[in-house]
């Protein structure tokens, strides 16, 4: 398995505000996820204070409660954050694929980079494994991906 780790150097953020939307459905998973973003972006140099976190009840919440977000002007990234557990229905494939088409099409209508962090899993265990206290934490990723996204269209605007 292929890891995600870009440079520590690769960053060059100037007073980022960060908003990061996390679902409470699955809250041990999704709290792990949180807590690796969180991680991440602080130790990249996102000051605290410029991290808002929000609360939705499940993954599908998630992309409106980003696209509202991007749309106040007041974030210079989205992170969003949850976890669909395989079960024995299909409700599995209608929430994660309309979860990823939305936030997909936050980022490109609110042209605004929008992590995503949506752990689409087989079973409990695959969940615990990527959003632990560990280099495996997909909310950490999503964090990095918010970041270098971030950098990059600064760069490209000449910022």
């Amino acid at each position: 398995m292929s890891e995600f780790r870009p440079s520590e150097k690769i960053f060059d953020i100037v007073e980022a505000r960060v908003a990061v939307i996390a679902a409470r459905w699955n809250g041990e998973i999704t709290d792990g996820l949180l807590s690796g973003a969180i991680k991440a972006l602080t130790r990249h140099g996102i000051a605290q204070n410029n991290i808002e976190i929000f609360r939705v009840p499940g993954a599908f919440e998630l992309p409106l409660a980003s696209q509202r977000a991007a749309r106040t002007g007041r974030f210079s990234a989205v992170i969003s954050l949850g976890c669909v557990i395989r079960g024995d229905t299909p409700h599995f494939d209608y929430v994660c694929s309309e979860t990823t088409r939305g936030i997909g099409q936050v980022s490109l209508n609110e042209n605004l980079p929008v992590a995503f962090g949506l752990l689409t899993t087989d079973n409990l265990e695959q969940s615990l494994e990527r959003s632990g206290d560990n280099s495996e934490n997909k909310g950490e990723e999503a964090a990095l991906t918010a970041l270098e996204m971030l950098t990059m269209l600064q760069k490209m605007d000449g910022s």
